[in-house]
């Protein structure tokens, strides 16, 4: 059985679908106003690898994840470039997934824009005033969080300490500093649409909401994203959706990941400290990156350093080496491992013991060609668990595909030694590559060697 642990309730749940084997799941997509970042990566990866083992476990997941497009930022920076915002948009969505292609990452079944819902999401605040959920004021909407008793029931806070905690800037129109923009009223050179309450555009809480009901349904199984997201937008999302339909809860399991952290502090475009997606691919390769953030709980910050993606490079090396090229049908002899790997997966999707039972597999392949026995049943087992975490082991990637050629010819080298009786010196460069952590294993095929991790 699979549990997860539901933001919602604080706790782990057995995962129970409304309708299994279906699975309906929304992840909270990127605001397109800028370059991906590989605190994006994380996040994405992490539900990269909820949906690959929720299809592994025979579910049918239907995906989706949200590009916003209409957003503050986003009209800043066209006017910036001198082009409109919707070029503007459609040019980082199209590197957004560029990028999360090459992190391996499985493509949602749809990607809803904010700007194609536009009467839709009219219809919905439509429906929140004539129920008493929202106000106009101004030709601006806000929602009405005290019409809401279950308010802060996400985030497991009260409206007193909400506001105490918050930045709000003071509104006399408001009814309640809390209360949330759903229809922004039209500014000067700012992009807008035709609505009852005049010319306008949306505000970013009931996007998603939007786009959740027309996509997913009234309510759904999965909701995802990163934890900062927790205040307020996904509060806000439970509470426009469930006033919309009056059912709860909208979501059954909530899902967030912890940040990725530089320096201890929050990775993020308007704080200016990021590292690009294609930089981290080209110097280290999609696997080590997946298996840097795999090596912790997604829960949890992950603070990023170079020494890390370093350590999961040669990780990768070491998996890739153990499967070598003769990796078949995976075995049943070696049940055993996939029991302990779907044990780890099914207690909240925790990689790091996953990826620990795959290390071990991969001693194991190791040990059994060391010894000239067959180990491709083994070896395909390890590559198909490799598989449902997204690591393709196809090849290396950054730096170490550039030092293989050199270390396959220098082993070459000894083994002519060794085939010639030279052991003195075939040991020396044995002890020479041991040092510099390179580890060579003498097989009856021939020298065998892995980077140690």
């Amino acid at each position: 059985m699979l549990y997860i642990h539901n933001t919602l309730t604080d706790r782990k749940e057995e995962f129970i679908p409304l309708n299994p084997p279906n699975v309906l799941m929304y992840v909270c997509g990127p605001t397109v106003y800028g370059p991906a970042h590989i605190g994006h990566a994380m996040s994405y990866t992490v539900f990269d690898i909820v949906r690959r083992y929720l299809e592994y476990k025979g579910y049918k997941v239907k995906h989706v994840q949200n590009f916003t497009d209409v957003d503050d930022k986003i009209i800043a920076r066209s006017n910036e470039e001198g082009i409109s915002w919707k070029d503007l948009a459609t040019r980082y969505e199209r590197e957004f997934l560029r990028q999360m292609d090459s992190l391996n990452i499985l493509r949602a079944h749809y990607y809803p824009r904010a700007s194609e819902v536009i009467p839709e999401i009219i219809e919905d605040i439509q429906r929140l005033i004539a129920r008493g959920y929202a106000y106009v004021v101004d030709g601006d909407v806000y929602f009405r969080v005290l019409k809401d008793e279950e308010y802060g029931e996400l985030s497991h806070r009260r409206l007193d300490e909400m506001r105490a905690g918050a930045r709000i800037e003071a509104d006399p129109r408001k009814e309640h500093p809390m209360d949330f923009a759903l229809w922004k009223s039209a500014k000067l050179g700012e992009p807008y649409w035709e609505s009852p309450w005049g010319p306008g555009r949306p505000g970013w809480h009931i996007e998603c909401t939007t786009m959740n009901l027309r996509m997913l349904g009234e309510q759904i199984d999965i909701h995802g994203g990163g934890a900062d997201l927790i205040f307020p937008h996904h509060e806000n999302e439970i509470a426009q959706s469930e006033a919309i339909t009056g059912k709860h809860p909208f979501v059954r399991y909530w899902i967030h990941n912890g940040l990725l952290q530089l320096e201890e502090e929050k990775m993020a475009r308007s704080v200016g400290n990021v590292l690009s997606i294609d930089f981290i691919v080209r110097q280290y390769g999609a696997d080590a990156f997946r298996l840097f953030v795999l090596s912790s709980h997604y829960r949890k910050p992950l603070n990023f350093s170079f020494e890390a993606l370093e350590s999961a490079k040669r990780g990768v090396l070491r998996l890739y080496q153990a499967v070598g090229e003769d990796a078949g049908p995976a075995g049943s002899e070696f049940k055993d491992f996939r029991q302990r790997f779907e044990s780890a997966m099914d207690d909240d999707f925790n990689t790091p013991q996953a990826i620990a039972v795959l290390f071990e597999l991969a001693r194991d392949v190791n040990a059994l060609r060391s010894e000239g026995k067959d180990a491709s049943t083994a070896a395909g087992l390890l590559r198909e668990l490799s598989a449902l975490l997204g690591l393709r082991l196809d090849s290396v990637g950054g730096e170490a595909t550039e030092a293989e050629p050199f270390i396959d010819l220098i082993v070459g080298v000894r083994d002519k030694l060794r085939a010639s009786r030279i052991y003195e010196l075939s040991d020396y460069i044995r002890d020479k590559l041991g040092e510099l952590g390179v580890s060579v294993m003498d097989t009856p095929e021939g020298s065998k060697w892995r980077l140690e991790r």
